[in-house]
């Protein structure tokens, strides 16, 4: 996979901060943290490590608190983990932290009610990537031009998976009827430019690496977004409501020459409801403190705020999370305080 610099250096202090902490301020009082993000291919990952990075860096010294990412399956992986309380805080997409809140879908009878939500992030920007061949209008429905041949849904235990399933199902397009394959982002990209594969299921923070890498790599004139339109939107509002209109604007891609119409949900950060109050407070405080270097790590972050960071968050927030919003003035809304 091909880094940007930023990321590369990124993950480089990342890796040498951790060293140090670990040498210089360990102590018996040391609290470590992890978060669980999705695919090195997608947003999930490197946003994860920029927050766990500027945590690490701010809060070490003075409180004692590191914090690390991890690369998994996405969202239910996620969920999974936190459940078995392997790891603290996760990035989820809202639709799958509704799911799992609400006890519906994959988690019908059995809700998740350790979840606490910290904070809003970005867009979860639906890329349905294909080859030129396969668009023969542009819209979501050319994917039933798909239908005996190979497409990568996403991991089988990601929330990509699910939100595919979802939309497609919505809107009729069976998808049993595709050669699926179960392929992280960046394997999709390469199988999609190997000619493995016509199409993927890729949906990130726009620009999203793997969905870069394809049309720098192919052209613009071999492959594309497929786009939405008011009707599709409805269908799937029908069933969750929990996507919007999204305009991925001219040059995001290497040779996307116009602007590509498609749709987008919340991506959250959630915690676990026993991670302690003051640990989720300074994370919160410092991740919006810090939202320029944020910002340099993926452009996804761009319109992070603290004014839109409760738009979207299915469960309770964290009191941790509360306590910061309080100080800034943010009116909570009822369904969102814990009980």
């Amino acid at each position: 996979m091909r880094l940007s610099s930023v990321f590369k250096t990124l993950l480089a202090s990342s890796i040498v901060t951790a060293a140090l902490v670990s040498n210089v301020h360990a102590a018996p009082a040391e609290q470590k943290y992890i978060i669980a993000t999705a695919s090195t291919g997608g947003t999930y990952y490197p946003v994860g490590v920029g927050i766990a990075t500027i945590a690490s860096l701010k809060l070490a010294k003075d409180h004692k608190m590191t914090f690390s990412a991890i690369s998994s399956a996405g969202s239910a992986e996620n969920i999974d983990m936190m459940d078995k309380k392997e790891v603290n805080f996760a990035i989820l997409q809202s639709l799958f932290g509704s799911m799992a809140w609400q006890g519906k879908a994959n988690y019908k009878d059995n809700p998740k009610t350790n979840l606490r939500s910290i904070s809003m992030l970005w867009q979860n920007v639906e890329h349905f990537t294909v080859l030129k061949d396969v668009a023969t209008t542009g819209n979501i429905m050319d994917l039933k031009n798909l239908y005996g041949k190979g497409f990568s849904i996403a991991e089988r235990n990601s929330g990509s998976r699910i939100s595919g399933e979802v939309i497609m199902d919505s809107l009729g397009i069976e998808y049993a009827k595709m050669n699926l394959e179960y392929l992280g982002y960046n394997p999709s990209a390469a199988a999609l430019q190997d000619g493995k594969i016509k199409g993927m299921n890729t949906p990130a923070g726009a620009p999203a690496s793997a969905v870069t890498n394809v049309f720098a790599s192919m052209g613009a004139n071999k492959v594309a977004v497929l786009e939405f339109n008011d009707a599709d939107l409805a269908k799937i509002s029908a069933n969750y409501p929990a996507w919007s209109k999204y305009v991925i604007k001219a040059n995001t891609y290497p040779g996307q020459e116009k602007d590509i119409t498609t749709i987008a949900q919340p991506n959250i950060l959630v915690a676990t409801a026993d991670t302690p109050d003051e640990v989720v407070y300074l994370l919160t405080k410092t991740m919006y403190e810090n939202l320029p270097f944020l910002n340099s790590v993926n452009k996804a972050t761009a319109d992070m705020a603290v004014e839109k960071a409760l738009d979207g968050l299915p469960m309770p927030l964290h009191p941790g999370a509360a306590k910061f919003y309080k100080e800034k003035g943010i009116t909570i809304p009822a369904a969102l305080v814990a009980k």
